[in-house]
């Protein structure tokens, strides 16, 4: 058996195998390696939430979106990890580090900039319902993304390599590491989404956070070697015609486009068609709101057929209402139109849509009371009873599942007086009514009955939830003794919702806070209904 102590050769590598370190490395040279590193992790989170909302400009917020944006992400991560932990161990050098970082700085900028162009020209495609310009904008999204999340998923392993001088301390450093580049990740979480995103749009923010990590870069490059960190800065000067030229200009070009921004929550765009203005949110593939020169009502809409759900009982009345989704404020305009000025609570997640509202949409009545915030939170810390409350929350595939409960009905019910009446506007397809059955068969755990309207035109369907029993031929006798005088508005939507009751089959699955598998039915029903009408089910602008 030989002794490593005696053997000198045994010894030298023994030393040799616990020292990994670079000898020109110092306590400064360490901490700016950190410094490095946090950018990094910022930059990352960042860089996903940036590329989240472009992505949800054209194919929406959908779980299904989501799901791709992290899982692309985590695979780009996966390889940069992979890629970079073998550079490292073949060429341990700082300036390797540095030019890494420098590139993955550069590739942020100029692939998410060229991400917003593809995206662009998808928009349209997608407003002309061309289906094969949006797949293949979507694979082309894919490879302009990958790049860069690769390139900072090598960055970790890199600087776990350049940081740990001796293999007793690689578990303490590499902590270390993870932890500041945790540190990072959370503000490149907040800071886009809370500040940059709403004030400055997707695109600034890509640049923002690109260009910090690129100068992260570059400072380190030179200081390592002043003459690559001399000659890397061609990239910026490269980003500056680019950044220019694509962060410029709309997001969209829409015919009609008067107005877009960006908000915390949404991609919000106003469009106007003839003598109207047209809301329209993330993809666009759906109107949220529209008002008319003058306050016409073209025809009866969505929003025009809650005005029967009252007439489902023997002694319609409205002095007062609430709406949970106000959007940009149709909904309240017709009510006030029949109605009178009554008070309304109006409930909007989105500030940016509700000053849409006041700019595009006329939303500047004085009863109407607008409230930002969640439309269940918001519910609860009022302390009035309505006549009527309306749902216009639901959007398929957006529909916050929070509020499909049978614990929020019985909240909406507790904010309704004793013959008050809650009208909801669902959407469903063509021969798949699932979401409606389950939001009826939840309904009916706390309302004594529900009736359905089918909207003609269009894939929605008005369920009118009462807070006392009531019958459908309610609603056709109290349109057989509506007053002459009464609004033409009024009238028609009376006459549309009788001829288009349908039966209620309301379905065995009960959605509550504990489980409501909202998504997996949305989803199915999506991935069904365009498997069924391929492209030509696609509403587009039109």
């Amino acid at each position: 058996m030989i002794d490593a102590q005696s053997n000198p050769k045994s010894k030298s590598c023994t030393e040799h195998s616990r020292s990994i370190q670079n000898p020109k490395s110092t306590a400064a040279d360490r901490r700016y390696l950190f410094f490095t590193v946090f950018v990094a992790g910022m930059s990352t989170l960042a860089i996903e939430f940036t590329t989240s909302r472009m992505l949800q400009t054209v194919y929406g917020t959908s779980n299904i979106v989501w799901a791709n944006v992290i899982g692309l992400v985590l695979l780009g991560l996966t390889l940069g990890y992979f890629w970079g932990g073998r550079l490292a161990d073949k060429r341990p050098y700082p300036h390797i580090f540095y030019a890494i970082v420098t590139l993955a700085g550069f590739a942020s900028v100029f692939f998410l900039l060229l991400t917003s162009v593809i995206l662009r020209s998808a928009a349209s495609a997608l407003a002309a319902v061309n289906v094969n310009a949006v797949v293949g904008s979507l694979i082309a999204v894919i490879f302009t993304l990958g790049l860069p999340v690769t390139l900072l998923g090598c960055i970790s392993p890199f600087a776990i390599r350049l940081a740990v001088r001796d293999v007793g301390e690689a578990g303490r450093i590499s902590g270390r590491i993870y932890a500041i580049s945790t540190w990072g990740s959370l503000l490149g979480t907040y800071l886009p989404v809370l500040f940059t995103i709403p004030e400055f749009g997707s695109r600034v923010t890509a640049v923002i956070f690109g260009l910090i990590l690129l100068l992260a870069g570059l400072v380190g490059l030179w200081q390592i070697k002043p003459r690559a960190g001399m000659a890397a800065l061609l990239l910026p000067l490269i980003l500056i015609p680019v950044s220019l030229s694509w962060a410029s200009g709309g997001i969209k070009a829409y015919e009609g486009q008067i107005f877009e921004t960006e908000s915390a929550y949404n991609y919000v765009q106003v469009i106007r068609q003839g003598d109207c203005n047209l809301l329209l949110l993330n993809e666009g593939q759906a109107y949220h709101s529209y008002y008319c020169d003058g306050g016409r009502v073209p025809r009866v809409s969505v929003w025009s057929i809650m005005l029967a759900a009252p007439y489902f009982n023997e002694r319609p009345a409205v002095s007062n209402m609430a709406v949970v989704g106000l959007a940009a404020g149709t909904i309240p305009k017709q009510f006030i139109r029949v109605f009178g000025p009554i008070p309304v609570d109006g409930i909007e997640l989105d500030p940016a849509i509700v000053q849409a509202g006041r700019d595009f949409f006329e939303m500047n009545e004085p009863n109407i009371n607008v409230i930002v915030g969640d439309g269940r939170y918001q519910l609860n810390q009022l302390d009035k009873q309505y006549d009527i409350i309306t749902l216009d929350a639901y959007k398929v595939p957006y529909i916050p599942w929070h509020l499909t409960t049978r614990e929020y009905f019985q909240e909406v019910r507790a904010r309704l007086d004793d013959d008050g009446i809650l009208a909801i506007n669902v959407g469903r397809a063509p021969s798949d009514r699932r979401l409606i059955d389950a939001i009826t068969a939840t309904l009916l755990q706390v309302f004594p009955t529900v009736h359905a309207l089918d909207v003609p035109g269009s894939l929605n369907t008005i369920l009118v939830a009462s807070a006392q029993p009531t019958r459908a031929q309610t609603l056709a006798d109290n349109l057989a003794v509506l007053s002459a005088d009464a609004d033409p508005l009024l009238r028609a939507a009376l006459e549309t919702a009788a001829a288009n009751l349908v039966p209620i089959a309301p379905s065995e699955i009960i959605f509550t806070d504990e489980r409501a598998p909202v998504e997996t039915i949305v989803d199915s029903l999506v991935i069904r209904y365009l498997l069924q009408e391929g492209a030509a089910g696609l509403p587009g602008l039109n």
